[in-house]
């Protein structure tokens, strides 16, 4: 029940009734937020939701904060303070909120307690992935040659896609040799099963192929002094993010203090295999 009256809150299911102050409102019709809103409504915020409870005195929806937080970091904007001072005066904040305030305690005790790391993650994946579906924005786009990144500037002005690739693919064997060996850390002493740990699997769901190829035909014509080929091929990647190699270790840990291992550290100690693994 809590869930659907968030729900329905925040996109208005199910109302009838005009606010005509909001009405009134003389925001662009191409303002971003009218695109936030409507693409939020396809999002699954089951998660955020879980992290809410119906006891005690309502709060602000979250629905509605999360909204709000993605709105101030499209713009740029991260200053909890300012993104208070918005939902005040600015016009596109204001609707979003229809007219509610926050203050800094209310998005600190989201932030903190609701929109978890792990929560984060997953509503800003689904997020960007409507955006692609809708054609609003292209991940090929994230690496462009020659195209500056704008950022904290500093000397690196410049990312080459080609370069990107030719690194990434040694860190993906990496990674994916991580797994395996995690993997097969678990099945040999039957850890999975007691504590009911699945297998970790990576994903590359397209691209590498190609960009291996292009790697080693560069590595030949290096040999004989040929130019190298382009090698800006879109690598698309699923499971693989800092938080999922951080599940890895906190299972690891897990396993560590259950089964009493002890970590060492310093030169001439043997460590046991799971430090090894972990």
């Amino acid at each position: 029940m809590l869930t659907t009256n968030y729900y329905n809150d925040f996109f208005e299911f199910g109302q009838q009734k005009i606010n005509f102050s909001f009405f009134e409102l003389s925001l662009p019709d191409d303002d971003p937020v009218y695109t936030l809103k409507k693409v939020m409504e396809e999002l699954d915020f089951s998660g955020l939701l879980a992290n809410c409870s119906d006891k005690g005195r309502t709060g602000y929806n979250p629905i509605m904060m999360y909204a709000v937080v993605t709105y101030a970091n499209m713009r740029g904007i991260r200053s909890v303070d300012r993104i208070v001072d918005l939902c005040e005066r600015d016009l596109a904040f204001i609707w979003l909120t229809r007219g509610q305030k926050p203050k800094r305690d209310a998005f600190y005790d989201f932030k903190n307690r609701k929109l978890t790391s792990d929560v984060l993650d997953d509503l800003n994946y689904q997020f960007m992935r409507r955006l692609q579906k809708e054609g609003l924005v292209t991940l090929k786009e994230l690496f462009i040659d020659g195209t500056k990144i704008e950022a904290n500037a500093n000397r690196y002005t410049f990312v080459w896609r080609g370069s990107i690739n030719y690194h990434l693919a040694g860190l993906l064997d990496s990674i994916d040799q991580l797994f395996e060996k995690y993997n097969s850390f678990l099945q040999e002493n039957d850890y999975g099963t007691k504590y009911e740990l699945g297998n970790a699997q990576m994903f590359v769901i397209e691209g590498m192929d190609k960009v291996r190829e292009v790697i080693e035909k560069n590595r030949k014509r290096k040999l004989v002094k040929h130019k190298k080929l382009s090698n800006n091929r879109i690598i698309e990647i699923d499971n693989c993010s800092p938080l999922e190699i951080r599940k890895l270790q906190n299972n690891l840990t897990l396993i560590a203090d259950n089964e009493g291992i002890e970590f060492v550290y310093g030169k001439g100690k043997r460590k046991p295999a799971l430090q090894q693994a972990a």
